[in-house]
């Protein structure tokens, strides 16, 4: 069979609804600066998809750093890798203030943070070892573990049981085949909000050998007394042996970074193929993260802004009845129950009638007969974006349970039936 057309018969599990779907459902155009409120298919609306959670993203000091880095170096510059011709002193000099802020004896950029994981599991694992990994772990890191030839065991989401299980299987295998094991999971995960369970994995390192590996990409800039993270937060920052974060969440930029021993990051630098054969993250982003990362360190009001937000959300949500799960982070789920078509419904009745901008989970990310809705609270929301938030999804949840949705998407939405 021709490859193209054995594609078209099979477009994926959103692909096949890109005729109804895209440009409101999937692919959807936010306009205007980026922030609270943006505009949306002519409306402004309360925006919880974005981001951009210290609200750096419009800071007049940030935008100052990125356009005269980019009036003085252009996108050009550097050429090349950074093995090549690509290093500079300003890489340098970031390298050295991340490292010094997540307390990491050495730090190395990456161009981008999905690349960046894949290229670090790629480069770390071979057919030897062995990768144990919470089963919510980020779609980057299923793909890089995907592309290794190496045992895989995963556990149980934030279930140190099911880790101990795993573990001991792991042991055994790696005994035999003389390779080494290595723990992948999250700071804190991106659809539940829940941190993950990483003093209790550190603590079972009196029984099992293993490297571990977090993604706090969702944790950096935002956990943590000083900010630098869930390792913070938790106490454990110097258990783990490979710190990985990005720069397009709290930064509100492009690019990322992976934290740990000297001898490591070395080996990185030498092995991974994503960054020995790409371009040099170019000069005004890493200036302007920089700036980002000096507002981080220095100004602490962003981040205390950014949690009193959260909980007076995450606080309404509870008071009114709303399911929002285990989330300890800045990330509120919001769960409720009801079908994919009731969901597509119910997200257009929230940005027409209600104008009010959120993401939505259906199956097969969560079980069927669930709907998560997710809110991502930023230091630039207002408590008037709140409170009206809070009343609309009482609203909405009495429509819900009063058949509304269903008999709306039947008239409407019938193309989305999923179930």
């Amino acid at each position: 069979m021709d490859l193209f057309k054995k594609i078209e018969k099979n477009r994926g599990a959103l692909g096949k609804y890109s005729s109804v779907a895209h440009g409101y459902f999937t692919f959807p155009k936010l306009k205007g600066e980026i922030g609270n409120r943006m505009i949306f298919n002519g409306k402004e609306k309360i925006v919880w998809s974005v981001n951009n959670y210290l609200g750096l993203a419009n800071q007049p000091e940030v935008r100052e750093a990125d356009a005269k880095a980019a009036a003085e170096w252009g996108l050009a510059a550097p050429m090349g890798s950074r093995m090549m011709t690509g290093e500079t002193d300003q890489h340098e000099e970031l390298e050295r203030a991340l490292a010094d802020f997540v307390r990491k004896e050495e730090v190395m950029l990456l161009n981008f943070g999905y690349q960046g994981i894949l290229s670090i599991i790629d480069a770390v694992l071979d057919r030897h070892d062995v990768v144990v990994y919470d089963k919510d772990n980020h779609a980057c890191i299923y793909d890089g573990i995907r592309m290794q030839i190496c045992k895989r065991l995963p556990f149980e989401h934030n279930d140190l049981d099911s880790f101990k299980t795993q573990m001991g299987k792991a042991t055994k295998m790696v005994e035999k085949t003389g390779g080494g094991i290595l723990v992948i999971t999250e700071g804190v995960f991106g659809m539940r909000g829940e941190q993950g369970i990483l003093k209790e994995i550190i603590d079972t390192r009196d029984k099992y050998e293993f490297r571990l590996l977090v993604d706090d990409a969702h944790g950096f800039g935002t956990q943590g007394e000083t900010g630098y993270g869930t390792g913070e937060e938790q106490g454990v920052q110097d258990g783990i042996d490979l710190y990985f974060a990005t720069f397009a969440k709290s930064m509100a930029s492009i690019g990322a970074f992976v934290g740990g021993d000297k001898n490591i990051i070395d080996f990185l630098r030498y092995n991974m193929r994503s960054q020995i054969f790409a371009k040099s993250l170019p000069m005004p982003l890493v200036i302007g993260a920089m700036k980002r990362l000096e507002m981080l360190r220095t100004r602490p009001e962003f981040k205390a802004r950014l949690w009193e937000n959260v909980n007076r959300l995450q606080n309404g949500l509870k008071e009114n009845g709303f399911n929002i799960g285990n989330t300890n982070a800045c990330v509120t789920p919001v769960y409720l129950e009801g079908s994919v078509d009731e969901a597509v419904a119910l997200v257009y009745d929230m940005r027409e009638n209600y104008d009010i901008f959120c993401s939505v989970v259906v199956y097969p990310v969560i079980p069927k007969g669930m709907i998560l809705l997710r809110l991502i609270p930023t230091a630039v929301h207002t408590k008037e974006d709140i409170d009206i938030t809070i009343n609309a999804f009482k609203e909405v949840a009495v429509k819900l349970k009063n058949d509304y949705y269903k008999e709306m998407a039947a008239k409407e939405f019938s193309a989305f039936a999923l179930d």
